[in-house]
């Protein structure tokens, strides 16, 4: 009989029992036939734990990384990909056959692919609600786009706006509006953040990186006003993928 080679696989978060990939891969491994696979979260209070999960855990072979660990996770890595590098957020380890650990950014990936067959000639601007490390793939995928991009903050901040000073300008300058924060998703999901949603119409895309609820209260808002909606979900799935395809060259 031949031995079944174990592949363990997780997420890196912090309160991720809501987490999509768990059942998302567990799902996968079963109905692909992957024996020996199995995935499972790594929930840590802080990034400091990182280096004994490591340790503790010699046959993982890749990780997720989810809020808020995308940036911070950084400085415990061997190297990076080049556009994780040039992002500045990971959001998919590799466990190298060497041991090293390699950082990889998925989420432009997905979120481009998911964003790009809404786009029409006029969407030329986008806001991003937010400055985490969601936000910055988000901002790299907008960049091989060609959208220019202007991110929203709730504190003062250099390269970006204050939620206040959005206004019907601001709306008609940008089509597309981008949540990449965390407001409103399970279970606090009667928030939402804080802009003028009347000036939203039907020549606006609102892209929200949550995915659970399916339908937040920003895209339901937004969608009143005769937006176009689509939640992160897509975005997930395809990441996910490409994370899989690079966990296992």
């Amino acid at each position: 009989m031949t031995e079944i080679v174990r592949k363990r696989f997780g997420l890196l978060g912090r309160n991720i029992n809501y987490s999509f990939s768990k059942g998302y891969f567990t799902d996968k491994f079963n109905n692909e036939n992957f024996e020996g696979c199995s995935y499972e979260n790594f929930d840590i209070p802080e990034i400091n734990f990182f280096t004994e999960l490591v340790k503790n855990n010699p046959d993982l072979k890749g990780l997720n990384v989810t809020i808020p660990y995308k940036e911070v996770v950084i400085p415990f890595l061997d190297k990076l990909s080049k556009k994780a590098a040039e992002i500045g957020a990971v959001n998919t380890i590799k466990f190298t056959k060497k041991g090293k650990l390699k950082g990889y950014n998925t989420d432009y990936y997905g979120f481009k692919k998911s964003l790009k067959p809404l786009l029409q000639p006029h969407h030329k601007k986008a806001l991003i609600l937010g400055t985490g490390g969601a936000s910055k793939g988000v901002a790299f995928a907008l960049d091989e786009l060609g959208i220019l991009y202007t991110f929203v903050s709730r504190g003062s901040k250099e390269n970006a706006i204050d939620y206040e000073r959005i206004n019907a300008t601001t709306f008609d300058n940008y089509q597309i509006i981008i949540n990449s924060t965390p407001v409103g998703t399970s279970p606090n999901t009667d928030a939402f953040p804080l802009i003028p949603y009347e000036f939203f119409t039907e020549k606006h895309i609102a892209y929200d990186l949550i995915y659970n609820p399916a339908e937040t209260q920003f895209l339901k808002k937004a969608k009143e006003q005769g937006a176009q909606i689509k939640n992160g979900l897509d975005m997930l799935i395809f990441q996910a993928e490409k994370a899989w395809k690079i966990w296992n060259k």
